[in-house]
């Protein structure tokens, strides 16, 4: 099934606001490009040894994401599988490590250029594709996932190997974050929601680079066609007071509410613009 561009029900007023003033970590060309096109690189942001760190403080989540889909017919969930990629959620509630890393001075910055003043940790993952993938990711935004309000919110995509379009980098579509939230359907791999590959950037990245993008922007992974595992993690950050809406837009408005805040895994990162050590 091919998806047609539609907005998503829930979607009925969404406005992007352009960021204005001059930002403390991130440059005003890096602003621009997040505004206009949805996404931006930071090259070589983590050297080698923190790399290194972190992988080994991922590694035991992957383990466990691993051995949960083993259990599971074909070794499959969703987006993920044993055949496709692993994904271990909340490494933060498992490594101090991972926990004072997601709130580095170089992730605080950029999250309080783009997010604002006051900002929670949202979500973080990782993600390792596996050799001679199965199956891709499909076109999706992340707010296609779990509905969250304000909308807009920030992925930063951190290559722990060298990402590249043979095993599966991050590919974007430029501008569309501007129009909010998508129509998504569920599929036996993921979400997915309008995306055109004809007119799609792929953006590959050395390890230690970050790729910062909206919730907003449709991106994509194709399969991982080497023989090594692509391995990435993914830390988002929302402005405190955010909510998450759950139930079935093609049914109605949402049928519960979620204020997304806690210290255990939404956390403080900026508080009154003043990054806030875990």
């Amino acid at each position: 099934m091919t998806m047609r561009w539609a907005l998503h029900p829930w979607n009925t007023d969404f406005v992007w606001s352009d960021h204005t003033g001059e930002p403390s970590t991130i440059s005003a060309e890096q602003a621009r490009a997040f505004d206009e096109v949805g996404y931006f690189v930071v090259a070589d942001a983590f050297d080698a040894s923190t790399l290194a760190e972190l992988e080994a403080e991922l590694g035991p989540g992957d383990e466990q994401a691993k051995e949960f889909l083993a259990g599971l017919p074909d070794g499959r969930l969703g987006v993920t599988g044993l055949d496709s990629q692993t994904v271990a959620p909340h490494a933060v509630a498992r490594s101090e490590f991972v926990r004072r890393f997601v709130a580095d001075k170089i992730f605080a910055g950029i999250a309080r250029d783009l997010v604002g003043p006051d900002v929670r940790l949202y979500w973080d993952q990782s993600v390792f594709k596996q050799p001679d993938g199965a199956e891709p990711v499909l076109w999706h935004q992340d707010n296609g996932y779990t509905y969250t309000e304000p909308q807009a919110y920030l992925t930063c995509w951190l290559a722990i190997t060298d990402a590249t379009p043979e095993n599966g980098c991050v590919a974007v579509m430029p501008g569309v974050h501007r129009e909010g939230t998508l129509a998504h359907h569920s599929t036996p791999v993921g979400e997915e929601c309008w995306g055109d590959w004809s007119r799609a950037v792929e953006v590959p990245v050395r390890a230690g680079s970050v790729v910062v993008f909206s919730s907003l922007t449709p991106h994509a992974t194709k399969r991982n066609t080497t023989r090594a595992v692509r391995k990435a993690y993914i830390v988002q950050y929302a402005p405190d007071g955010a909510v998450a809406h759950y139930g079935d837009p093609a049914i109605g408005p949402p049928a519960r509410t979620q204020i997304l805040g806690d210290e255990k895994r939404r956390y403080w990162i900026v508080r009154d613009g003043v990054r806030v050590e875990p």
